[in-house]
Parts: structure tokens; C-alpha cells; sequence
């Protein structure tokens, strides 16, 4: 039940988050713009349109253009859980943008984070 309210929420309500998590730390908005483009393949017209648009977390990664295959290399525990571990999507997807977010945050170089 915990994963539909999550599933349900507007990712335009956390998106300022992860914004603040990062500014917080130092970084900016368009390193978390450049993470979320990396992870999706959305472009920031798109992303601007889902923001305006409300669009719940389930959505966007199920209507995401490009998922990165690269994101299964991401690797590490997000709330007590380990990422690789977990088998539901797109709950993996949502702790996989959280552990990149939360890398950016720790001062982690943007080009590690992409896993270039």
C-alpha cells in the first residue's frame, strides 16, 4: 500500500526536493535537471510539461523516452534498502533517481554519478 501513495505522487511535488537537497550541498538545479535527463532520456521541454502536468511517479518512468541501461549499475541502500535488491518497478526507478540525487548531494563529480 505504501508503494501506490508513492506510485501516486505528483514527482512535481518532490522535484523541488531534490532542487533544495542539492542547492543545500551546493550543486544545482541543473545537475539535478542533467541527472533526471541521463536517467530518463527526457528533454527539459518534457520535463517542464510533466511538471505543469502533475504527473504522477508511476507515469513518468513508465512513459520515460530513453530509461538508461546504465542505471542498473547504480548500487547502494536508499532508505534502508538496497537498490539493486529491489525487484518492483518502478519503485527501483524512483530509488535509483533518490541514490543519484542523494550522490550529487554527498559532492560525488556528475560524471561519476552518470556512470560515464
Amino acid at each position: 500500500m505504501q508503494n501506490q501513495k508513492i506510485y501516486k505522487m505528483a514527482f512535481a511535488k518532490v522535484y523541488p526536493l531534490y532542487i533544495n537537497k542539492a542547492r543545500r550541498k551546493g550543486r544545482s538545479k541543473e545537475e539535478v535537471d542533467r541527472i533526471i535527463f541521463w536517467l530518463t532520456g527526457y528533454s527539459d521541454a518534457q520535463l517542464v510539461s510533466l511538471l505543469a502536468d502533475h504527473t504522477d511517479f508511476e507515469t513518468f518512468f513508465q512513459q520515460a523516452p530513453q530509461l538508461n541501461p546504465a542505471r542498473k549499475l547504480i548500487t547502494g541502500v536508499i532508505c534502508g534498502v538496497r537498490v539493486e535488491e529491489i525487484t518492483e518497478n518502478p519503485m527501483q526507478d524512483i530509488r535509483y533517481l533518490d541514490k543519484l540525487i542523494d550522490e550529487l548531494a554527498k559532492g560525488k563529480a556528475l560524471e561519476k554519478i552518470l556512470r560515464a
